[in-house]
């Protein structure tokens, strides 16, 4: 199995690079996150937002499998299921669902909100689509799954977690604040019922057993991950490699190479650290240039140089084999290019992230020239292959993809022995 992930704070591209492999793989599987993501993928003239229902969807032969780390909203689920039936994908020919998957009910989503609001000035940034408090139920063993749905008891289980819920909302001064909703999740669930389910850990066993090629897709990013990300300001998951193996029910020794997914620049949507943020001219060229709007939140996403330290700590804790770089075209036309390679943290210069980087860090750039204009019709320009080349040497992992567009079509493939 091999793990493809985001080695930034999340919106790196990775709906496209799955995409473009897909065919190599006879079951794509996503392993961790929620309708808080959002993977786009841009082909033959048509846009597509994919929020749960892995990337591999598109393509004919790939089974497409929600596992039992993913938490699924059946109203979100199912419109993004008549969206790509609407598309003329066969969505339920190609999908299943892990039994051990969790839900996101109405009132999780409404606890959400009501949290985020009660932070005030210290949000997180949260989607407020119900995923922190969907896996807070998780690991507090009461949460409602997937295959609860085949239980007798099911409205029972149903009403139990919501009078929970709504005594914690009457903490907020919101009860009652997720009733309006209730109808149409309900609904959502009945036809729910009609997808195929599986005990993901079982069915990945077989297939991994029988010689089939499986790829673990990862949403959000490394610095984004619950233990390892710029906490508090984090998801909910653990979206480093690791949580391939819990997210799926794979062991360790079955995973083969690891693809980090990274953008030619940074971006972050919401609060948190961020080092190399511009907030100038170049920032706001940078994010119109690239079109850096979140695409479950519609937020404007915070742009900035590439960080080498990060993408170096990203590469350590996921143990990268390769790397993909997309967005490359976005910084056409820029004279100078600015790159972090250090920290300077008190008075000392250090190249690896360290515990806190909320205050008291200053990057330090190295310049490097701009390219005119890149694209998948031609050689890469030379100040690119300088940059991607000082990238490599940085991290110690070759880039073995280069997007140059959104279109699948916009793709430049290097280090061909080493492709997935």
């Amino acid at each position: 199995m091999d793990v493809l992930l985001g080695a930034q704070w999340g919106d790196e591209g990775k709906g496209k690079v799955v995409d473009v492999i897909a065919p190599r793989y006879e079951v794509i599987a996503r392993f961790q996150g929620g309708p808080n993501a959002g993977h786009t993928l841009l082909f033959e003239g048509h846009k597509h937002v994919l929020h749960t229902i892995p990337s591999g969807v598109f393509r004919e032969g790939t089974v497409n499998l929600v596992g039992n780390g993913v938490v699924v909203d059946p109203v979100i689920f199912l419109k993004e299921v008549k969206s790509l039936e609407a598309a003329g994908v066969d969505v339920r020919a190609v999908l299943m669902i892990s039994r051990r998957a969790h839900l996101i009910l109405p009132t999780h989503r409404a606890l959400d909100a009501a949290s985020e609001a009660d932070k005030g000035k210290q949000k997180i940034g949260s989607t407020l689509k119900g995923i922190g408090p969907t896996y807070m139920d998780k690991t507090g063993r009461n949460g409602l799954r997937v295959g609860d749905l085949e239980r007798a008891d099911l409205k029972d289980r149903y009403a139990a977690l919501v009078r929970k819920h709504e005594r914690l909302l009457s903490l907020y001064d919101q009860p009652g604040a997720a009733k309006e909703s209730e109808e149409e999740w309900l609904d959502a669930v009945q036809q729910l019922r009609a997808f195929r389910t599986v005990d993901c850990e079982h069915y990945l066993d077989q297939a991994l057993r029988a010689g089939k090629r499986v790829l673990a897709e990862g949403a959000q990013g490394t610095l984004l991950d619950i233990d390892f990300g710029t906490y508090p300001f984090v998801t909910s998951s653990s979206t480093i490699s690791a949580g391939a193996c819990t997210g799926l029910g794979v062991a360790p020794n079955r995973i083969g190479s690891v693809t980090g997914i990274f953008k030619a620049y940074c971006t972050r949507v919401g609060s948190g650290p961020f080092p190399t943020e511009l907030e100038d001219a170049t920032g706001e060229v940078i994010r119109k240039a690239g079109s850096e709007f979140g695409s479950t939140t519609g937020r404007p996403r915070r742009c900035g140089w590439l960080d080498l330290p990060a993408l170096r700590y990203a590469v350590m804790v996921n143990g990268i084999t390769e790397l993909a770089m997309m967005k490359a075209d976005v910084l056409n036309g820029m004279g100078t290019i600015q790159l972090c390679t250090h920290y300077r943290i008190g008075g000392a210069t250090v190249d690896r992230m360290p515990y806190d980087i909320t205050s008291g860090v200053e990057p330090v750039y190295m310049d490097m020239p701009g390219w005119s204009s890149a694209s998948s019709d031609g050689d890469l320009p030379v100040e690119l292959q300088r940059y991607i080349d000082t990238i490599e040497n940085a991290v110690g992992v070759p880039i073995t993809l280069v997007s140059l567009g959104p279109d699948r079509t916009e793709t430049i493939l290097r280090h061909a022995e080493r492709v997935l």
